[in-house]
């Protein structure tokens, strides 16, 4: 996939792009300005349907201000982007201006058709519809939010930036299952990749760190989040992912399992007498560091070990064994390794999860320098020693600044 610039990209004069990422409870968006990619203002409304819904809206323009809160009862997506644009337009920024030059919108599943972001027309929207079946939990969500903004702004541009794209430059040997293959193409099952977004951001600043192009590097990604997903990237193209048909599979999560034997699933239908739900719920909601001691947060559960709690330790321990892991296979799939880089929450603020994962891989050329681990910083940094034969980095992703650069690459390709 061709990384998009922003020279050029609008003969409107318009360079603002509102990003909407549009769960199935909650609304989170950022308006930013492409003309220096700063950020203008950022929302988040949560609990959308009940009666305790909230939303916390920070304008940044102008050197910032206090973010604002309101709680009460926001009854669907609509309400909330109406209530989202109530803001926006308090601080001068409403989705009104004309300096507003596209929508772009966060789509979790684009299957195999979709490998570039796309404006979003009657076709685009129907095939997200028939990709529910393979993205139950998020395309739909995202269908409400994309709707929702057409109708408030039918003239604007809305642009669609997939989270499966980056992956889809998969060669067939990583992505496909070794099952049936008229069964596969017959219900779309193959290895698609997630958080896409943050590889293609991340992988091209970790090429920018190492003062190369994407196009001379071989990066394995490490995306650390609640979700977790590990990426392969050979010259700015992902050749493998960690994350399957959905984003079940892979590293252990917060909350969800990572690889896991299939047969447990008939297991547990057969012995637990466990409905198909009980499974789906058990997998994605209960299990991973949940399930394992009860917390999801890197930083109780490193609280936890230091008091001497055996679950929290074992549960740390499990986390590390499957990185590693996927730090050998993804060297193995590489062959040469420029650099491996951490990202996303727990990839960039907990040292002891990047120090145990690079731990006694000194033969793959793997070496973390202690000291500059150590240091918190919010930009991207080297935290090997010189001497490392690959380097080790930390580099904080912006998915939204990534599909806004996307967005706005491609509304100026529209108008030209």
């Amino acid at each position: 996939m061709t990384t998009p610039t922003t020279e050029g990209s609008s003969t409107t004069g318009a360079s603002r792009v509102l990003v909407l990422n549009s769960g199935s409870s909650s609304l989170k968006y950022q308006l930013l300005d492409m003309s220096d990619r700063s950020r203008l203002a950022v929302g988040l409304v949560e609990r959308i349907g009940e009666e305790t819904s909230r939303l916390v809206h920070t304008p940044l323009v102008g050197g910032g201000a206090e973010p604002r809160e309101r709680t009460g009862p926001i009854a669907d997506h609509e309400a909330a982007l109406k209530a989202a644009a109530d803001e926006l337009a308090a601080d001068g920024l409403g989705l009104d201006s004309p300096e507003l030059a596209a929508i772009g919108h966060r789509v979790v599943h684009g299957g195999l058709r979709f490998t570039e972001p796309v404006v979003i027309d009657d076709e685009v929207l129907d095939e997200i519809e028939r990709l529910v079946p393979v993205a139950p939990l998020h395309n739909p969500a995202n269908i409400v939010g994309i709707r929702t903004a057409q109708a408030l702004r039918p003239d604007l541009p809305q642009v669609a930036v997939f989270d499966t794209a980056f992956h889809t430059t998969m060669p067939e040997h990583a992505a496909r299952y070794a099952i049936d293959v008229e069964t596969a193409d017959a219900h779309r099952i193959r290895r698609y990749g997630f958080h896409g977004t943050s590889h293609a951001h991340v992988s091209r600043k970790a090429a920018e760190l190492l003062g190369r192009t994407p196009e001379e590097v071989n990066v394995i990604v490490l995306h650390l989040g609640n979700g977790a997903s590990a990426s392969a990237v050979a010259g700015g193209r992902c050749v493998e992912t960690s994350m399957g048909l959905t984003p079940l599979e892979g590293l252990v999560m917060g909350t969800r399992s990572g690889d896991i034997d299939p047969a447990v699933t008939f297991h547990l239908r057969r012995v637990a007498g466990m409905s198909t739900d009980e499974i789906d719920e058990l997998l994605n909601k209960r299990s991973g560091l949940v399930g394992l001691c009860g917390d999801n947060d890197m930083r109780e559960i490193r609280r936890r070990i230091d008091e001497g709690d055996e679950r929290a330790a074992l549960a740390f321990n499990i986390y590390v064994h499957r990185l590693k892991k996927y730090i050998g296979a993804y060297s193995a799939v590489l062959g040469r390794v420029d650099a491996v880089v951490f990202t996303a929450g727990v990839g960039e603020n907990s040292a002891p999860v990047r120090e145990a994962a690079i731990a006694g891989l000194e033969e793959l050329g793997l070496v973390v320098d202690a000291d500059l681990n150590a240091v918190r910083s919010g930009a991207p940094r080297l935290i090997s020693p010189d001497y490392a034969r690959v380097a080790v980095a930390v580099v904080p992703t912006d998915e939204e600044l990534e599909i806004a650069v996307q967005a706005f690459a491609l509304v100026g390709q529209v108008h030209n």
